[in-house]
């Protein structure tokens, strides 16, 4: 699991360490319901996206070695570095998060997430991150 994902499980869950205030946690989903997405900042580098899809053709069906829990259908891109496909015995599905509008984008920690009805993109600010749809995922 990536230390971002661990971050992530802890909050949605409500055990560890809280955010400091509000705004360091932003809950959101696609129009259609079907892509819910978590804004996180937190200390140091610990910024970044995760985005769960709940009913898609699968991009990356065929989970690493080390991954025994859900695979493919969660994705994360951290303030800095690369996205990827993240190994989830959780979600961040949450159907009473606001939704985000088509042609709409949130930001947080240098991450920015973009609502089409393409599919949902996150991206930091180097460049790296994904676009969720139900007919393709995609990680750059």
């Amino acid at each position: 699991m990536h230390r971002f994902s661990a971050v992530l499980v802890a909050v949605t869950l409500g055990v560890g360490p809280a955010p400091v205030a509000a705004q360091d946690l932003m809950q959101f989903r696609a129009p259609s319901g079907n892509i819910h997405c978590l804004l996180f900042a937190g200390d140091g580098d610990w910024w970044g996206a995760r985005c769960d899809i709940l009913e898609a053709s699968l991009s990356y069906p065929f989970p690493p070695a080390d991954c025994d829990l859900d695979w493919g259908h969660a994705f994360e891109v951290p303030s800095q570095g690369m996205a990827g496909p993240v190994c989830a015995g959780d979600t961040v599905a949450d159907p009473s998060s606001f939704v985000l509008g088509y042609g709409a984008s949130v930001s947080l920690g240098g991450v920015v997430c973009t609502s089409a009805q393409t599919g949902m993109t996150c991206i930091n600010r180097q460049g790296h991150g994904f676009t969720l749809a139900r007919a393709a995922q995609r990680v750059f």
